[in-house]
């Protein structure tokens, strides 16, 4: 298992929250990409130090972006990327979780 998808993941949020903000001035995109960033930036680091509940928020912060992308993916390029990069990333941390439940 490892912390580098939501490592990933949580930095490209986080980027992308204020580049949409500096842009456009919106304030949804700062909150959203600054919650979710850090929800992932959270996980990466409780999956690195074997702490409880690490696994469980990295699917849940992907579920949650793979959820508000996935209406405007067809919008252009930076929903579909969202859409398909946290699809990946929530498959991983399911597939992960799964394994370590069985």
């Amino acid at each position: 298992m490892s912390a580098y998808p939501a490592y990933v993941m949580g930095t490209l949020c986080l980027v992308g929250g204020l580049t949409g903000f500096a842009r456009t001035r919106s304030i949804p995109s700062l909150v959203a990409g600054v919650s979710v960033g850090v929800l992932y930036l959270w996980s990466a680091d409780s999956i690195r130090r074997g702490t409880a509940n690490g696994l469980e928020a990295a699917l849940g912060a992907s579920a949650l972006l793979f959820l508000s992308s996935v209406p405007r993916a067809s919008k252009g390029p930076v929903p579909a990327v969202l859409t398909a990069t946290s699809a990946v990333t929530g498959y991983y941390y399911g597939k992960t979780l799964y394994a370590l439940r069985r």
